[in-house]
């Protein structure tokens, strides 16, 4: 068991890992922008260090800022939570090289299905079939404005580097095309470092049913449940 985890996050996501590990008697360190110096994950922690900044990419996706702070904290692990820095295989690398334990999949998964696009291509390699949608970055309105046309709308402009709602906009008509792909791919940028964003057939009222299974190595899968 660590010792004390960094968590490079905010928020409800980070709130949710102090108090797990709170309970798991690990010693919590949070990182913070200038705009959540009172945030409840800050108030939380045993330690927080102040990343200088507001923009998201001044911050929360510093990678070397944070690396600094487990340097100066003294931190055995780094949790990203969702969003930000999550899922980057790029970013996994570089704490597994500073010598810090990433929880989080090792950058060999997260390179396979971390990425939006690589993992529609994934999953159609192997005969599973996604909701309709794109296997390429999408810049042009008039693509968006032809898959509406294809597959019917609404259609969902998501960023390919990320997730937890995140650059994700619904075009419901053409007439909301140009201004959603142009925000989606903003903030695709200013959360996960790409402006790549791909499209989907937006589902407005879907069933999700999620599984959770953790496999510290090959061979060693565990199932931890499905909630909806």
């Amino acid at each position: 068991m660590f010792r004390k985890v960094l968590i490079a996050n905010r928020g409800e996501i980070a709130v949710r890992i102090a108090r797990t590990c709170r309970e798991l008697g690990v010693g919590v360190v949070a990182v913070f922008s200038d705009a959540d110096t009172k945030s409840r994950h800050v108030a939380l922690a045993d330690e927080a260090i102040h990343l200088p900044g507001v923009a998201s990419s001044e911050t929360y996706l510093n990678v070397e800022a944070i690396i600094r702070a487990v340097v100066e904290t003294g931190a055995e692990a780094v949790h990203p939570g969702y969003g930000f820095l999550s899922e980057r295989a790029d970013v996994a690398e570089q704490f597994a090289d500073a010598g810090v334990t990433w929880v989080g999949p090792p950058a060999e998964a997260a390179r396979a299905a971390g990425n939006k696009i690589q993992a529609r291509r994934l999953a159609e390699s192997v005969g599973v079939a996604p909701v309709p949608g794109s296997l390429h970055p999408v810049t042009d309105p008039r693509e968006v404005v032809g898959f509406g046309d294809d597959h019917g709308y609404p259609v969902a402009i998501k960023a390919a580097g990320g997730g937890g709602g995140r650059g994700l906009k619904v075009a419901r008509d053409a007439g909301e095309v140009e201004a959603g792909l142009e925000s989606a791919r903003r903030e695709a940028k200013a959360y996960f470092g790409s402006e790549d964003v791909y499209l989907e057939r937006y589902l407005a009222r879907p069933k999700h049913v999620e599984i959770q299974i953790l496999a510290p190595k090959p061979g060693q899968a565990m199932w931890l449940g499905a909630r909806e």
